[in-house]
Order: structure tokens, then C-alpha cells, then sequence
């Protein structure tokens, strides 16, 4: 009897997991239609490791100038950067001249960058990467450089004629709520009028929230991607703040995250000077989770083989790269332990257990599969494989199973469930 009821259950189980697939595909909001940014964008970008510095008599390689991204652009090439997906290289505030051109448009410091953006542009493209800038909606920049405000259709083609193919859009000294919607929406569409592909990062809802809560459906409308949160610092305080603003408000960002469009919280730190490895990996774990940009902010001429081989995880990236393009949430938390998890193509889920608890050894955790992929990721049975902290496959469990897993303090565990 107990052999004849289970066969009715398991189709009914396999029906359930093929309604998941149908609504799991389902298409996200409206999203910017310029055919950009359908996975995450990858790449590099200056800002957290090298800030503002344009002393470059006293700090020739560390300061802000063509010469940083070039040397960049090199390894990007020569390093298997690009070969993984790294393939934006961004230059985020402190480019520009005191004051635009004569005909009104923004000028790179001379001195910095002799060669110009375009000259720039150029190079990066015979590496087969894409260059980024950066501009800022409101009056000058947060460096205080030359705002757009005023400008935002001159900039827009400057940009396309530099050969620029993303733009990062600061909210820095603009003086209205109204001026920085407004703004935003306008170069969005000056951008797309110039007939270049150039990808759009935002900051709006990040300066919104102090005011009023963000339109995530319009934004969506308007930017490739988008900052929420304050900038990420080189910490396990900052990373960790970013996590719970994140998983705090998640019923509000994740559902309009997808195909051209996605939630930004900010760049990687990995191979710094601030994480522990345990904490650099909860880091590129999470932000796969994220469906995040995965935008480094390190020294690529000065990083360990250890920080390379896990920002160049092919495995971690494939989950970030997911062409489902859901993004993942934080399904639970109690006792300083979180789990994660994010639908991927093929019926498959990817889960994260994140260990918060900053006193003592590694801790113990089990989890009732059944519980994970809301309840269909293992039905009737699944293989799963855990990629970090390092891979080995864990073998096949059946939608009854317990799964035991041991975490390091401030660690995350990757598990891949693929369906049989």
C-alpha cells in the first residue's frame, strides 16, 4: 500500500515543480529598453580602492589617470579577467577639469589623462573591454567636479562620441527631490538618442530614500542598474550593513530586479585589506545570491592568487550570471545564522548559509531540505554541490533529507541544488 501511495505523490510533486518553472519565468516589470545589462554588469571600478587621489607627482601609481586604467585594462586582458565576464572598466569621480570647454562640455584633467576619454575609450576597446564614467545629475560632482545639471543632453553625446559604454550617475548637489527625478529620466533618454549602447547605473533611489520611498517600478524604466544603500566600504561592518538593509527591505527591491535591470549594492572589496577570507567569501557568495553587478574595487596589479581564484570563480559567476535573472532573498534567520536562497535556470536553486556569530569556532547547521527552494528544489530528489569555500560535491538527498553543514565565524557556505 505504502508503494502504491507514493506514486500519485510523486507526480503530483513533479507537477508542482513544473508550475514553479512557469511561474519563475514569468517577465519582471517593465524594464529601460536599450537591450543592456541582461545579466549583471561585470567589471572594475576605481572608487573604494583608489578615491579621489590626483596627486600624481607624489603618488604616480595610485592616482587617478589614464595610466591607472590602462595598466588595469592590461591585466583585465592578461589575467583572465575578461575570459570570466569582467568586462566593464570604470572610472568613477575625480576624472574631469576644474571647468567644462569652451563649447559648454566636460573636459578630462589634461595632465591626468593626456590622451583624452576618447584616446582611453580607444585603448580599452583594443583590449576588447568597455570603458565607464562617471557624472554626477546635480550641479557638481560629490569631488565637486562639474555637474550635469543643465548639461544632460551635451554630456549624453559627448559620452557617445567619447566612445563611453556605461555611465555611472551620482546624486551629489542637486538641489530638489523633483530636480533628481527629473534628471535621471532625462539622461536616460539622452543617452538613448545618442544611438550609442551605453549602459545606465543610477543612484536615485539611494537619494530618494531620505525624502520619500523609491519608485522601483519607474526606475526600472530608466536604469540599468541601481545603488539603494550607502557606499560599501572596505569592512565587515559595511559589508554586513549592506546584507541587512538588503534582506530588511527585500519585499520592496527584489521582485523588480531582472533582465536589464538590477539592484546595485555596490562594489566588490575582495583582495583588499579589510575582509577576512571567510568574509570575502560571504561577500562573493551573497552578491551571486544578489543577482549584484560585480564591480571590483581593488589593485589588479597587486592581488593574492587567493582573491583572484575567487573573484574568478566560474562556478560562483555562472549563479550570478543566472539567465533566470531572479534575484535571491534571505529566507531565514535565528540564532545568527541566515539562509539564503535564488531560483536558477533549469528548475536548479542556489543557497547560502551565512554564519553572523563573530565569537567562537565554526558552527553546525541543519537544514530540512524540503524547506529550501520554497519547498520544490529537491522534489523528489536533487544533487547537491556546495561551491564555497571550496567545491566538492555532497552527493544526491531526497526532498526528506537533512543537510548538516559546518560554517566559519562571519562565513558562508554555497550549496548549488541541481534537479535529477
Amino acid at each position: 500500500m505504502k508503494l502504491k501511495s507514493l506514486v500519485p505523490q510523486s507526480g503530483f510533486l513533479l507537477v508542482l515543480r513544473f508550475l514553479a518553472l512557469v511561474l519563475w519565468s514569468f517577465p519582471g516589470a517593465r524594464t529601460l529598453d536599450n537591450g543592456l545589462a541582461m545579466t549583471p554588469t561585470m567589471g572594475w571600478l576605481h572608487w573604494e580602492r583608489f578615491m579621489c587621489n590626483t596627486d600624481c607627482q607624489g603618488e604616480p601609481d595610485s592616482c587617478i589617470s589614464e595610466k591607472l586604467f590602462m595598466q588595469m585594462a592590461e591585466l583585465m586582458e592578461s589575467d583572465g579577467w575578461k575570459d570570466v565576464g569582467y568586462e566593464y572598466l570604470c572610472i568613477d569621480d575625480c576624472w574631469m577639469a576644474p571647468k567644462r570647454d569652451s563649447k559648454g562640455r566636460l573636459q578630462a584633467d589634461p595632465k591626468r589623462f593626456p590622451s583624452g576619454i576618447r584616446g582611453l575609450a580607444d585603448y580599452v576597446h583594443s583590449k576588447g573591454l568597455k570603458l565607464g564614467i562617471y557624472a554626477d545629475v546635480g550641479n557638481k560632482t560629490c569631488a565637486g567636479f562639474p555637474g550635469s545639471f543643465g548639461h544632460y543632453d551635451i554630456d549624453a553625446k559627448t559620452f557617445a562620441d567619447w566612445g563611453v559604454d556605461l555611465l555611472k550617475f551620482d546624486g551629489c548637489y542637486c538641489d530638489s527631490v523633483e530636480h533628481l527625478e527629473k534628471g535621471y529620466k532625462h539622461m536616460s533618454l539622452a543617452l538613448n538618442r545618442t544611438g550609442r549602447s551605453i549602459v545606465y547605473s543610477c543612484e536615485w533611489p539611494l537619494y530618494m530614500w531620505p525624502f520619500r520611498k523609491p519608485n522601483y517600478t519607474e526606475i526600472r524604466q530608466y536604469c540599468n542598474h541601481w545603488r539603494n544603500f550607502e557606499d560599501v566600504y572596505d569592512s565587515w561592518q559595511s559589508v554586513k550593513s549592506i546584507l541587512a538593509w538588503t534582506s530588511s527591505n527585500q519585499k520592496r527591491i527584489v521582485d523588480v530586479a531582472g533582465p536589464g535591470g538590477w539592484n546595485d549594492p555596490d562594489m566588490l572589496v575582495i583582495g583588499n585589506f579589510g575582509l577576512s577570507w571567510d568574509q570575502q567569501v560571504t561577500q562573493m557568495a551573497l552578491w551571486a545570491i544578489m543577482a549584484a553587478p560585480l564591480l571590483m574595487s581593488n589593485d589588479l596589479r597587486h592581488i593574492s592568487p587567493q582573491a583572484k581564484a575567487l573573484l574568478q570563480n566560474k562556478d560562483v559567476i555562472a549563479i550570478n550570471q543566472d539567465p533566470l535573472g531572479k534575484q535571491g532573498y534571505r529566507l531565514r534567520k535565528e540564532d545568527n545564522i541566515e539562509v539564503w536562497e535564488r531560483p536558477l535556470s533549469d528548475l536548479a536553486w542556489a543557497v547560502a548559509m551565512v554564519n553572523l556569530q563573530e565569537i567562537g569556532g565554526p558552527r553546525f547547521h541543519t537544514i530540512s531540505i524540503a524547506s529550501l527552494g520554497q519547498g520544490l528544489a529537491c522534489i523528489p530528489d536533487c544533487m547537491i554541490t556546495q561551491l564555497l569555500p571550496e567545491k566538492r560535491e555532497l552527493g544526491f538527498y531526497q526532498w526528506t533529507s537533512d543537510l548538516k553543514t559546518k560554517i566559519n565565524p562571519t562565513g558562508t557556505v554555497l550549496l548549488q541544488l541541481a534537479a535529477t
